[in-house]
């Protein structure tokens, strides 16, 4: 299999010869079989595994994204990804990364409600008045 790990912004890896991949979904972790059928799924912020057959496994510490296999190409696009560390790293830069930016977004989110309702109250209000 080739497979592509896309950020938003760039391309974060190429890898050829791929025999495996691991990936962590909502429902839990799925494998990848170069004959598996063709599938898409959303990824959870997790780490990726993928083996090669000349370079061996590869960890990688991704965000949420979003899985698609069609034949022989695999293309993951999230929003962030870190390599290069030891597997209990990449476990905590997971969470320390990733699980803390959902956190803020959740809170932005939140205050984001709460300006765009007050917004409109006042303008349902000028309406009236």
């Amino acid at each position: 299999m080739r497979l592509e790990i896309l950020l938003p912004h760039q391309i974060y890896t190429k890898a050829e010869d791929v025999v495996r991949i691991v990936a962590e979904t909502p429902d839990g972790s799925y494998g990848i079989l170069p004959r598996r059928l063709d599938c898409v799924m959303a990824l959870t912020a997790g780490i990726l595994t993928f083996q090669t057959k000349g370079q061996g496994e590869t960890h990688v510490a991704v965000d949420e994204g979003i899985l698609v296999k069609t034949q022989d190409d695999v293309k993951i696009a999230v929003r962030n990804a870190i390599g290069g560390m030891a597997l209990g790293e990449l476990r905590e830069a997971v969470e320390r990364e990733f699980v803390d930016i959902d956190e803020d977004e959740r809170q932005m989110r939140s205050v984001i409600a709460r300006l765009e309702s007050g917004f409109l109250r006042r303008i349902a209000e000028y309406h009236r008045g």
